[in-house]
């Protein structure tokens, strides 16, 4: 169609000068010119092949095409946030959030728009845009859980903890097994000094899913009450992912400080010496 396509304008803009009308009229029948509904549907073709391709990983074909598509037809969202895309696996983020907010302007309606454009302030560090961003999509979409839990994140890394387990709890009301918030939860209450509650938390996010994180959180509240469970617990935890030895992995998990000191003293434990060392190796 590519080449068609260009073709076919070259030939337009060539008539233009140096055919007569009347010869045009004459010439017209040889040669095809698509109508509005084909471009749009050559369009939609061209911006699925694009996804498909972004999907095996050939992101700068799947730019192109991307590109292609919207040239095409510009006035359809679906095409605009696959080349967002598609943008955004080239880490193109400024182009990206130009093609979301193109998509918006289209509609406006379409709660997953904002919350893409929230991944990628996030990327960009940009926290009160991220999180302004996703309460617009919460408005549109006010049961998408995931998008709370998000919100919750973003004031858990504004220090606002108290806020942060209220989305987490709105988050839960709507999916009772979601033990990422729960979890989510107890490490908010750490940094408030509330460790029944946190030790609560993980707890049950532990009996949900028996996930590295939470035991590892366990393990740093007990550390001062039982430390053969908490060192019980490390080890299991370290055995399941390795990553969490690292302080700076932690701290991408939205650790905040309290939680690590306790953690970092708990690894001082002659017990986990051994435990520790192979989690380094493969990290």
């Amino acid at each position: 169609m590519k080449k068609s396509l260009t073709k076919l304008l070259f030939f337009s803009i060539i008539s233009l000068h140096f055919i007569s009308v009347e010869n045009l009229k004459a010439l017209v029948p040889y040669y095809y010119f698509p109508e509005t509904k084909n471009l749009k549907k050559e369009s939609l073709s061209i911006g699925k092949q694009a996804y498909q391709l972004l999907y095996f990983g050939q992101i700068e074909d799947s730019l192109n095409l991307a590109k292609l598509a919207v040239k095409i037809n510009s006035q359809d969202e679906a095409l605009w946030t696959i080349l967002a895309e598609a943008q955004l696996a080239n880490k193109l983020y400024n182009e990206a959030l130009i093609s979301l907010t193109n998509a918006q302007n289209i509609n406006p309606k379409i709660g997953e728009i904002y919350f893409a454009k929230s991944n990628i302030y996030l990327k960009q560090s940009k926290l009160n845009k991220a999180k302004l961003s996703l309460q617009s999509g919460i408005k549109i979409l006010p049961e998408n859980f995931k998008a709370i839990f998000q919100l919750g994140n973003i004031y858990l890394m504004e220090k606002n903890y108290e806020r942060a387990i209220k989305e987490f709890d709105k988050a839960i009301k709507i999916k009772k097994d979601f033990w990422e918030a729960i979890n989510n939860k107890g490490l908010a209450y750490f940094e408030l000094n509330k460790i029944n509650l946190s030790i609560i938390s993980f707890q049950k996010a532990i009996d949900l899913e028996e996930n590295a994180e939470p035991l590892l959180a366990l393990a740093s509240c007990l550390r001062t009450r039982d430390v053969n469970e908490a060192i019980l617990l490390a080890k299991k935890a370290l055995k399941k992912e390795p990553n969490y030895v690292e302080l700076d992995y932690r701290k991408e998990q939205l650790w905040g400080e309290k939680i690590q000191n306790s953690t970092e003293k708990l690894f001082e434990n002659n017990q986990l010496k051994q435990d520790i060392l192979i989690a380094k190796k493969k990290t």
